[in-house]
């Protein structure tokens, strides 16, 4: 198996176009395949963080009175600079969190490129100033924006972040995640490349306890935008909130395929068990509850059983496998606990399962698990487990699968499986800020985000881009 053992040690942070050495802790990085270390990157620390936001506030003024169509041309040019080092970064992702390399090829490395176009390509259809009455409305920028980012989709869920601020006119302190940090220094290459000026993008590397919460509670941050876990995001909203800033959270999810008797299985089969296995289950918007009729179960679980063999676990660097290891040992133990929680709770174990995989002994690997038969007020039926386990839940009728979609903490994304009309008026009683009908594609400039504890704030498209500005009203 290969170790992809390419040197990508980090030198030290990113500030004001330049790096500068680090003053904490390196961080080793852990490819999840072999267990070995093939990076550090740097500690970052309060300091750090004190001299970045220094930079990103001195830069601030200038970057935001550039007009929104200069802004969006240096965009497209750093989407340019990404698609040129599109298989570095491809290869970086599956070093370090073991992502399938056709899989980094296409996702990791793929949309990013595609956010940073899309969202320059709107900057024209930005309500930047109207007419309301005597009122001149304007949009301008936040200020300074702290970006934490998690490590499952690392660039792109920076892009997601950063487009959207920069063509408002605002600057950036990025704090990646430290399990997934490679991509960062790429990134920052790429941006100075494109000739976007030096402070308005600037990265401290380092843990969430030290760089995290030193970057949501600093004064001279004016917004937080935060994915990652939603006891992370409570976390940062208490330290936001002494200061008032703004915060933006996209957390988790425990989404739900709903499949009405209308539905053509094979379809609603196929395109659940993609959301939940690939990137190894790690994937926020996954749907992770196939919420079926009960007279169909049994033929849904046969379906599931077959596909689910077809996402073979293999070495994340070679072109054929489907599915790499989880992203760390860590995450090994979570999700491996979660199986087995799921199996002494009485639901019924239909392929996969806990343990080590036979041939995958070393590596975070574990298997495409489905269960059925589960309650739905059950561990694995309620919390976000994210990795590759599909929970069955079995309803009566159709009002029993709507309650059964909408009872839970979450509302990130969602599905609806059946007739067009009938799946439609289904989705539209669904409490959750996406939703697919049968399997409609992803659409770039449609908002993504949550209900209830999935977050706050939307991504991606106008209300992407307008998440970042402030409103002020002139009367004359």
């Amino acid at each position: 198996m290969s170790d992809n053992s390419t040197d990508f040690t980090i030198t030290g942070h990113w500030i004001n176009g330049r790096t500068v050495p680090a003053t904490g802790q390196p961080i080793p990085v852990t490819n999840p395949a072999t267990g070995l270390v093939i990076a550090t990157a740097p500690g970052g620390t309060p300091a750090d963080v004190d001299a970045a936001v220094a930079v990103a506030r001195a830069a601030l003024a200038g970057w935001a009175a550039t007009t929104p169509q200069h802004r969006a041309s240096l965009i497209t040019d750093l989407a340019a600079q990404l698609t040129t080092r599109a298989e570095e970064i491809a290869r970086a992702v599956t070093a370090e969190i073991g992502a399938p390399i056709s899989l980094a090829r296409a996702a990791q490395a793929g949309l990013p490129p595609m956010v940073a176009m899309t969202t320059a390509g709107i900057a024209g259809e930005i309500a930047w100033e109207k007419e309301i009455g005597n009122s001149l409305v304007v949009r301008e920028p936040v200020g300074v924006v702290g970006a934490i980012t998690p490590w499952n989709f690392p660039l792109q869920q920076i892009m997601t972040k950063l487009a959207p601020a920069l063509l408002a006119g605002n600057t950036l302190v990025l704090k990646p995640a430290e399990l997934a940090p490679l991509t960062a220094g790429i990134l920052a290459a790429a941006v100075a490349a494109a000739g976007i000026p030096d402070g308005v993008f600037n990265v401290v590397y380092g843990t969430g306890p030290i760089v995290g919460e030193a970057i949501a509670a600093h004064p001279g941050v004016d917004m937080v935008t935060f994915t990652g876990s939603t006891a992370v995001g409570k976390r940062i909203s208490v330290l936001a909130a002494e200061k008032v800033k703004r915060v933006a959270l996209e957390l988790g999810g425990k989404s739900a395929s709903v499949v009405l008797d209308d539905a053509d299985l094979e379809l609603a089969v196929g395109k659940t068990a993609e959301t939940a296995f690939v990137n190894s289950g790690q994937v926020c918007g996954a749907w992770t509850r196939m919420i079926v009729p009960v007279s169909r179960q049994a033929e849904i679980t046969r379906l599931l059983a077959a596909v689910a063999q077809e996402f073979t676990l293999g070495d994340p660097s070679d072109e054929a496998t489907r599915v790499g290891p989880l992203a760390s040992e860590r995450q090994w133990q979570r999700v491996n606990g979660y199986i087995e929680r799921g199996i002494a709770e009485g639901a019924t174990l239909v392929t996969g399962g806990p343990g080590r995989v036979p041939g995958f002994e070393t590596g975070a690997y574990i298997r495409p698990t489905v269960f059925a038969d589960v309650d739905p007020g059950a561990a694995i039926a309620q919390e976000e487990i994210f990795g590759p386990v599909l929970c069955v839940i079995p309803y009566e009728d159709e009002e029993d699968a709507v309650r059964i979609a909408n009872d839970s903490i979450y509302g990130l994304t969602g599905a609806v499986f059946g007739e067009p009309e009938h799946a439609l008026a289904v989705a539209r009683r669904l409490q959750t800020g996406q939703v697919d009908v049968n399997g409609a594609p992803f659409n770039p400039l449609a908002p993504f985000g949550g209900y209830k504890q999935s977050g706050n704030g939307r991504e991606f498209g106008h209300l992407g881009v307008e998440e970042f500005t402030e409103v002020k009203a002139i009367q004359r």
